[in-house]
């Protein structure tokens, strides 16, 4: 066994083909994943792009039909699999997650080649995939497909030894992240010290005179996406709607308080911090030292500053906030898994240990979260008709999942019963569930009372279902119980919004 393992660590740290790390890498990322393949609920934020996705297919449009502050592109990258419907493109949108996250990872390999860091470049990658199992990136959340377009423009542009065209690079790495930015407007803190990289570089190359101009066409290069994302649903009478969902609710959303915040934040660094520390490390690794790989180095230690710096202006810290830091702090560590003294010997003993941490925290989360098997039971007790079906709290996926009519374009239930929400979403929360309760949906379905949860419009709707519904079932779908009403008239249902 310990010849096995001495084995293994050699093979780790030994020159690859990228034929081989594409295998190494992709067989890793399917075991680590495997427990997540098929479940609809791995995690809301994903499981509601989905849904909003199906919606799409089937004629609503976003931010007027199916209600939402993020970026169409993610929706868009939701469509395919989401016109499979369900459970066939639950498996297809969480393969194209696979895949993004191998070729994130084969290109945090072969920048850490390009940085000198040959020999821990297999390691930096493997931890990438293994880590993203800590903070929710186990199955399709925003920056495991938008982590790809980042790191792809930072692949044109990071610095190089023979600058051929570096101009037209510039243009295409911020047309990429221009792309990015339509998965989630997050990327804008990446795409800044991108843009301002390239802009210093000119000015050291002499070009100072063009420092303007160039300026001008990267900012507008990346904001083209947006601008016509805008445009196509202002072709549809949708601007204000677009305008508010994309840019006036991200502002009027309410933080949460500060205390919650601080102890995301120090779960944040827990999490990070082995990866943290071998960055650290990493900056008096030995490996292949010229002028380039120094160049290199340089600019990725100053890109983990900059994704930091821009995790820390964010705010909020919930756990999934700290995957776009993933890409640059995996690549940096390995020069500390290749290249450091101590960093070869302990490369797989870390890599196993955050395996199986990844694995324990992924059960804890399926326990927690539920399994396929209850999510469906659950749906099957909702039924599928007739009638509509009102999520007041509890998962978006029922209303795919049962095939019923919704009363709302508000169908992520925390938009409506959320306290950060209140005055951020384009309608007063209380008139929307009265609204919605007028219409008689046929069935509601509530989780237990969570955190952060108005008590004002629970008691409401509670109010409604003791006068004029009936609880069917009560179902497990994880830790929680699952409380499905009826209404006690039938076929008083109104129709669909």
């Amino acid at each position: 066994m310990s010849r096995l393992f001495s084995l293994a660590a050699d093979r780790l740290t030994a020159p690859a083909t990228p034929g081989r790390r594409l295998i190494v890498i992709a067989v890793v990322a399917i075991i680590a994943r495997a427990i997540t393949f098929g479940s609809p609920v791995v995690h809301v934020d994903e499981e509601f792009y989905f849904v909003a996705a199906q919606a799409w297919s089937h004629g609503a449009l976003p931010y007027v039909d199916v209600w939402d502050r993020k970026p169409v592109g993610l929706f868009l990258i939701y469509l395919p699999a989401a016109a499979l419907g369900m459970p066939l493109g639950i498996w297809a949108y969480q393969v194209m997650a696979l895949a993004s996250l191998v070729a994130t990872a084969l290109l945090i390999a072969r920048l850490a080649d390009r940085a000198g860091w040959g020999r821990g470049a297999l390691a930096g990658a493997l931890a990438y995939v293994l880590w993203v199992n800590f903070v929710d990136g186990q199955g399709g959340q925003a920056p495991i497909f938008y982590n790809l377009l980042i790191i792809a423009a930072a692949a044109l542009i990071a610095p190089r030894a023979e600058e051929h065209a570096p101009r037209l690079r510039g243009f295409a790495g911020m047309a990429l992240v221009g792309l990015a930015l339509q998965v989630k407007y997050s990327v804008v803190f990446e795409g800044m010290f991108f843009g301002l990289w390239l802009l210093w570089r000119d000015w050291r190359s002499g070009a100072r005179w063009a420092i303007l101009p160039y300026g001008a066409g990267l900012v507008a290069v990346a904001l083209v996406p947006t601008i016509l994302s805008w445009l196509a649903f202002a072709s549809l009478g949708a601007s204000d709607a677009w305008f508010y969902a994309n840019i006036t609710s991200i502002l009027d959303r309410k933080p949460d308080p500060m205390f919650e915040q601080i102890g995301n934040l120090v779960k944040i660094l827990l999490i990070t911090s082995p990866l943290i520390a071998a960055t650290l490390l990493a900056i008096g690794s030995d490996g292949v030292r010229t002028r380039e790989t120094r160049g290199v180095r340089r600019w990725l230690f100053a890109w983990t500053a900059a994704a930091a710096l821009g995790l820390l202006v964010f705010g909020s810290w919930f756990e999934h906030y700290a995957l776009p830091l993933m890409v640059p702090l995996a690549i940096c560590s390995a020069g500390f898994f290749g290249d450091h003294r101590t960093g070869p010997r302990v490369a797989l003993p870390v890599l196993l240990l955050a395996f199986v941490g990844g694995q324990t925290t992924l059960v804890v989360k399926r326990n927690n979260r539920g399994t396929p098997e209850q999510f469906y039971a659950v749906a099957d007790t909702i039924g599928h008709g007739p009638g509509c079906l009102y999520v007041y709290s509890g998962e978006s996926a029922f209303y795919p999942a049962s095939g019923r009519c919704a009363l709302t374009r508000y169908i992520f239930p925390s938009h409506l019963g959320r306290m950060r929400e209140e005055g951020a979403i384009g309608v007063d929360q209380q008139v929307e569930i009265e609204r919605i309760l007028a219409l008689k949906p046929a069935i509601v379905v509530l989780r237990p009372a969570y955190h952060g949860e108005r008590a004002d419009l629970r008691a409401l709707v509670m109010a409604e279902m003791r006068r004029n519904y009936r609880l069917q079932a009560v179902r497990t779908l994880g830790n929680q119980a699952i409380e499905i009403f009826a209404r006690r008239e039938p076929g008083m249902s109104g129709g669909p919004l």
